[in-house]
């Protein structure tokens, strides 16, 4: 039943093309003897490797699904009124972002305040991708890179203030003035967009959303900040 091929010897009745083919030992013996003609044996090259089994912590640590990125770092500047210093306000966020701010809206009437609903009193803009971890990195080197336990939510978002931008590296401008700034950052993981998206929108599972643990790991691997308790 058997019959002798080019490429080696084949069963002739359950032969289905080379995917069937028995090849014949190549290695001889240790007894320096050559194999019977027609013996069917398997190649030694071939080896069963054996799979090394990783514990759940270092299989959520590889796992690239698991990796924070930052979502949008969000830059407000609150003036309290409209007119020259709000417009003055979005010259230096743009000047440091190189965006068009957005402008906000006043949702109530407040007179102690002296500002009316719908007026325009603040300013800011959304920064990703590497513009936003570049301009964090500045915005960190002047607290120091020292946070408090009280700038991290519970959502796994933390933020802080500066009280002024020329801190940042922008040249003062006497025309402008000195403007403190709000930086908030939104921690992401991938998969996220399942809660956004139009159509068979779901929500993100408990445990691949972002906590305040995992917020404060990744500002220490990736900024080498200090945070401590002080309240």
């Amino acid at each position: 039943f058997f019959f002798q091929a080019e490429d080696g010897i084949r069963d002739l009745r359950m032969s289905r093309g080379l995917g069937d083919v028995y090849k014949r030992q190549v290695s001889t013996q240790s007894t320096g003897q050559e194999p019977k003609v027609g013996s069917i044996v398997m190649s030694t090259d071939q080896k069963k490797v054996k799979k090394v089994k990783l514990s759940k912590e270092e299989r959520v640590m590889k796992n690239p699904m698991r990796n924070l990125v930052i979502d949008k770092l969000v830059i407000n500047i609150c003036v309290g009124e409209s007119g020259d210093r709000l417009t003055r306000a979005a010259k230096v966020l743009e000047q440091l972002t190189e965006q068009d701010p957005v402008f906000s809206k006043a949702r109530y009437t407040v007179r102690s305040f002296g500002i009316r609903r719908n007026e325009k009193i603040a300013c800011s803009v959304a920064v990703r991708g590497e513009k936003a971890k570049e301009i964090l990195e500045r915005a960190l080197r002047v607290k120091e890179f020292e946070l408090k336990a009280r700038n991290f939510s519970r959502t796994g978002n933390f933020g802080f203030g500066i009280d002024e931008h020329i801190d940042l590296g922008i040249k003062y401008d006497p025309s402008i003035g000195i403007y403190g700034m709000d930086f908030y950052v939104v921690l992401a993981r991938p998969g996220y967009r399942v809660a956004r998206r139009k159509i068979r929108t779901s929500k993100v599972g408990k445990g691949h959303r972002v906590t305040v643990v995992d917020a404060m790991q990744w500002v220490i691997d990736t900024f080498s900040v200090t945070i401590t308790d002080k309240q």
